[in-house]
């Protein structure tokens, strides 16, 4: 059977329900059949809590046949329209030692919800060349380049560039207006977003005056919530396509807003890197 409409089930196992496997227990309780249960747990939907000795840990359960034990918790978070979306797919740009570089196309999430993992980056990474780290994020609009750590250590040294402010980062978009006409070629916004500093840096391109449109690359020296998008808004260029901020910017094609290019002093190696995005990757 599969249920149409979305539902959370929760069970805390108790000594007479052990030994049975997740799959059926899950399938026995939710009225799903089971190959719609191992559909759930294969797309991230389905959650174990179990008592490790020191702590109690909650991961995503994706093996069908795992035994249940007393005092586990057992979570199912079914929402079928959520596990029959079809994630587009991301592309393996450098694979390094201890990380690697992606193009995050627009429409997928960095990570996954607690309803399903299998339309994020961060999944098909881990599906691409196994263990994965998430050390930053791009809004789900968005595309461009993402780095992935591939072990604890090196996610705490890639974060640690990140928090700190090392990585160089720059961006193109376009912008609903004449930018060059108003505020220069080249210029730069210092507005405090959420009561923190806050800079954006910005060069035009180009413009387009059949669609009032203009082509910039920006580079960010800090990283507040949808910093790009809202300083841009914020002096009456908002970008083209953004669903959350501006007026008169909507579109059918999507927020253009792409991460083109990242640069940082390797923690490994000791050398600079520098990722730079295709063309045929931005598409503006």
């Amino acid at each position: 059977m599969t249920r149409t409409t979305a539902f959370i089930l929760k069970r805390h196992i108790t000594a007479a329900e052990t030994g049975r496997t997740a799959c059926d227990y899950l399938a026995e309780h939710s009225a799903l059949s089971r190959s719609a249960i191992k559909d759930a747990m294969n797309k991230g939907a389905v959650w174990l809590g179990r008592w490790n000795g020191r702590s109690r840990t909650r991961k995503r359960l994706r093996r069908a046949t795992t035994e249940l034990r007393d005092d586990d918790i057992l979570e199912l978070y079914y929402d079928p329209a959520v596990l029959a979306l079809e994630p587009p797919a991301a592309a393996l740009l450098a694979r390094e030692a201890r990380y690697s570089v992606w193009y995050k196309p627009p429409g997928l999430l960095a990570q996954g919800t607690l309803y399903g993992d299998h339309c994020s980056m961060l999944r098909q990474v881990e599906k691409g060349v196994g263990a994965a780290y998430l050390v930053h994020r791009l809004d789900r609009e968005a595309g461009g380049l993402m780095l992935f750590a591939h072990d604890g250590a090196a996610a705490g040294r890639l974060s640690a560039l990140f928090q700190g402010r090392s990585i160089g980062k720059r961006y193109r978009l376009q912008v609903v207006g004449d930018l060059a006409a108003v505020r220069g070629r080249r210029g730069l916004i210092d507005a405090p977003l959420d009561g923190r500093p806050a800079l954006t840096e910005f060069q035009v391109l180009s413009y387009d005056p059949a669609h009032n449109l203009t082509t910039l690359e920006v580079r960010i020296g800090s990283g507040r919530l949808h910093q790009i998008r809202r300083h841009l808004d914020g002096i009456g260029f908002p970008l083209w396509g953004d669903p959350r901020y501006g007026r008169g910017n909507k579109n059918d094609d999507g927020l253009k807003l792409v991460a083109v290019e990242l640069v940082f002093q390797c923690p490994f190696a000791g050398m600079e890197r520098r990722y730079r995005l295709a063309e045929e990757h931005i598409g503006f």
